[in-house]
């Protein structure tokens, strides 16, 4: 960020912009609708997020290496990745990676606004279960991000679909869709870019756990939703299982590294609060991307 091509502008503030701008404009208002109302779906895509994740996850991983391996990552580092764990979805990352799987773009939007919604509330509130931590949060300051970087261009999508626009669009829909994976291989390359310009102040040992731990559970974590939410149990079409994957298995960077620094400011650990989301930013859009032409497939067959 910073450079000459200003990557945080062109890619991180229009280009993200772009991506919700021309979902909403795909996004018939019945599907929207559709997808809000499947209350069911929803309410497990955010009992994953927010239960499953740090009590099932978060607890046991940082509780189980700290009894049989205290040697391989610090207390601080193990108290970043369970803060990992009580994040909300990302915002951009899911609706990108769902729309280039050919998942149901809809309940991937619509989960992503409540995960973050909810997320305002409900992780400070495990935060304060783990570690005890009064919490004051710039509420109306984060409702007003979320709405003016996904709500705002959905709804401006929305309303070109009555214009002569929807028309050019449905036209050259292989050209959009193309933008869209550009600005995905942008996103991992400006995300990638921070991440190591920026620095982690790890160590070679702790860094090499973590990018052994990181993957293993997001790929681990993203495979185990997508087999509950495909099973014949869950009842929901292979569109929804893909996008409830990725909404349940991400965890977001935008809110999450403001949200730690607001709540641990001045505190020592800081960094090392920070370093786990750091590093597991990138994977979540390298490895989600080297996993889309698989579940492109698996819902481009459930169609035949």
């Amino acid at each position: 960020n910073g450079s000459i091509l200003r990557p945080e502008l062109f890619i991180g503030k229009y280009g993200v912009t772009t991506i919700f701008l021309l979902s909403g404009l795909s996004l018939k208002l019945s599907e929207l609708t559709n997808a809000a109302a499947n209350l069911k779906l929803n309410g497990l895509i955010q009992l994953m997020t927010f239960g499953a994740w740090p009590f099932l996850v978060g607890v046991p991983l940082t509780k189980g290496l700290e009894l049989f391996a205290p040697s391989l990552l610090s207390k601080p580092l193990l108290e970043g990745l369970l803060i990992l764990t009580c994040l909300p979805t990302t915002i951009n990352m899911c609706i990108i990676l769902t729309s280039a799987s050919g998942g149901n773009v809809a309940t991937s939007l619509c989960n992503t606004v409540i995960s973050n919604m909810a997320g305002i509330f409900l992780t400070p509130a495990l935060l304060l279960r783990f570690f005890g931590t009064t919490i004051e949060l710039p509420f109306f300051e984060l409702v007003s991000k979320l709405c003016n970087k996904v709500l705002l261009p959905v709804a401006v999508g929305q309303a070109l679909r009555a214009t002569p626009v929807k028309e050019f669009y449905t036209k050259h829909s292989s050209f959009f869709k193309r933008l869209q994976e550009v600005v995905l291989l942008g996103i991992v390359w400006n995300a990638f870019c921070n991440a190591f310009s920026k620095g982690l102040g790890l160590d070679l040992g702790n860094a090499i756990t973590l990018f052994t731990i990181l993957p293993l559970l997001h790929i681990g974590s993203l495979m185990t939703f997508f087999t509950f939410f495909k099973s014949k149990l869950m009842n929901v079409s292979p569109g929804e299982a893909v996008a409830a994957a990725f909404c349940s298995s991400h965890k977001t960077l935008a809110f999450g590294l403001p949200l730690i620094q607001t709540i641990f400011e001045g505190n020592p650990n800081l960094a090392a609060y920070c370093a786990p989301l750091m590093l597991i930013h990138p994977l979540q859009l390298v490895l989600g991307s080297l996993l889309v032409p698989y579940f492109k497939t698996y819902t481009e067959e459930s169609q035949e």
